[in-house]
C-alpha cells in the first residue's frame, strides 16, 4: 500500500484523476480526516472539499497513474 498527497484545484482535476483511476485494476482511496472515498467515485470525489490537501492510498501500483500523480502533487502553494 502506497500514500500521496496530492491537491486537486479544479473540477477538471477532479474529472481526469478519477478518469486516471478507473484504468487500475487495484482499489484506490481519497482521504480527508475521517472520510473515506473510493477514487474511482466522481461524485464521492466531487463531495470532498477541493480546496484542502488530500490523501490517496493505492493498494497496487500502476507506472502511468503514478505519473498522473506527480502532476496532482500537493505543495506548498505561496500567495504575494
Amino acid at each position: 500500500m502506497r500514500e500521496k498527497k496530492i491537491r486537486l484545484l479544479s473540477i477538471a482535476d477532479a474529472k481526469a484523476f478519477v478518469m486516471a483511476a478507473m484504468k487500475c485494476d487495484f482499489d484506490i482511496d481519497v482521504y480527508y480526516n475521517r472520510i473515506v472515498i473510493d477514487a474511482k467515485s466522481i461524485l464521492g470525489v466531487l463531495s470532498l472539499d477541493l480546496t484542502k490537501e488530500l490523501n490517496v492510498r493505492m493498494h497496487g501500483s500502476d507506472s502511468e497513474f503514478e505519473k498522473f500523480l506527480e502532476t496532482v502533487a500537493s505543495m506548498d502553494v505561496r500567495i504575494a
